[in-house]
């Protein structure tokens, strides 16, 4: 059965690739990138086994490169359609919630220096203050994973249900102090949202952030709904194997690793924040810029934004880690280019790939 799949795998990603050749030649100056590209990433695609990637690259606000590799759905044979089919994005849900941060930032509707409770006064008070900023930031003590929870299967109603999973537990360290990535620390940013909005976090963010930018396909991954063009999701097993990924309910963590999107709605989300419009200049930045720690260290972690340095290049981005789908996502501002890679299984590695694809870009446009 394995050797079946990997076969029309290949298939259909050769027909892919052919047609979006085909799309790509109108991209004068780009044609090299593309076609090198292109082999980076069919090479991933086949070695790794994995099902499907799509991939998309931005350059001053033109898309000048879009296609998908392989499967969307191995069991009916439906192809990734580039820019279309729905993936896991995970943890590239926290810039998404930090836009909706960033809303109410610019409306004076909320102050990121306050403790938590001033928003969220059913949180339970911990044995030192934390500020929504050090929550959103990674500074503020709150704690990742335990066991098994990133495969929890259990649906929750509500922020504030979600919230019971981790609010009883202590502080991991006085907040400021030291950097621990917590995807539970966007749960109870979403509860600041809601707090601060005085709205429930999904009709906020849809409206605020999906529907101001017009990304049409990005939503919350709903198992008891119909969602046109979603992915299904795949893991390699033990044996090479490509089998279903194990059922997951991502209600529990909307806003750290729920949402799913496309590579289409991901470079609209990007353009948004190259510049001030969507955001202020003045909480752009803040969202964008390293958080520093008691000590004077920086974290490389803003407010849902990692900043990178590529070389002598300056970047901002997120990667996310789904239960069948790996994505990277990163903006450079001095080139306005962005990458974005979205796949459908747990074990993508995509490795020093797309720092070589933005690089093959960035030699075209000189």
């Amino acid at each position: 059965m394995y050797t079946r799949y990997l076969f029309l795998i290949l298939v259909v990603s050769a027909f892919i690739g052919c047609q979006s050749g085909k799309q790509n030649e109108q991209k004068n100056g780009f044609e090299s990138a593309i076609t090198e590209s292109h082999r980076l990433i069919d090479s991933i695609q086949r070695n790794g086994h994995i099902p499907g990637i799509d991939v998309a690259i931005s350059i001053g606000g033109e898309i000048i490169w879009s296609e998908g590799f392989g499967f969307a759905d191995l069991e009916h044979k439906a192809p990734v359609i580039a820019g279309k089919t729905r993936f896991r994005i995970g943890s590239v849900s926290k810039p998404l919630t930090a836009a909706a941060l960033g809303k109410l930032m610019d409306k004076g509707l909320i102050d990121v220096n306050l403790p938590v409770q001033a928003y969220v006064p059913h949180f339970p008070e911990k044995r030192f203050p934390l500020t929504v900023k050090q929550v959103a930031g990674h500074i503020g003590g709150i704690r990742h994973y335990n066991g098994t929870e990133f495969l929890m299967s259990k649906h929750f109603n509500s922020v504030k249900e979600g919230l019971t999973i981790f609010s009883a537990d202590s502080l991991l360290f006085e907040p400021g102090t030291k950097y621990s990535y917590s995807s539970y620390g966007f749960n109870l940013i979403s509860a600041v949202i809601e707090g601060a909005s005085g709205e429930e976090f999904i009709p906020f963010i849809e409206r605020e952030v999906f529907s101001a930018l017009g990304m049409t396909s990005t939503c919350p991954d709903l198992n008891d709904s119909i969602i046109v063009n979603r992915t299904s999701f795949y893991e390699v097993n033990q044996q090479g194997t490509i089998v279903n990924a194990p059922y997951v309910d991502n209600s529990y963590k909307w806003a750290g690793g729920g949402f799913i999107s496309t590579t289409t709605d991901l470079v609209k989300f990007a353009e948004a924040h190259l510049k001030p419009g969507f955001l202020t200049e003045k909480t752009l930045h803040e969202l964008i810029t390293s958080q520093v720690l008691n000590n004077g260290e920086k974290t490389g972690y803003g407010l849902g934004w990692f900043s990178f340095k590529d070389g002598e290049f300056l970047g901002f981005g997120h990667g996310g880690g789904s239960v069948g789908g790996i994505t990277t996502f990163n903006i450079y501002p001095k080139d306005n280019l962005v990458i974005v890679l979205l796949s459908n299984s747990s074990d993508t590695r995509y490795g020093n790939v797309p720092g070589r694809i933005v690089q093959l870009f960035r030699e075209a446009i000189k």
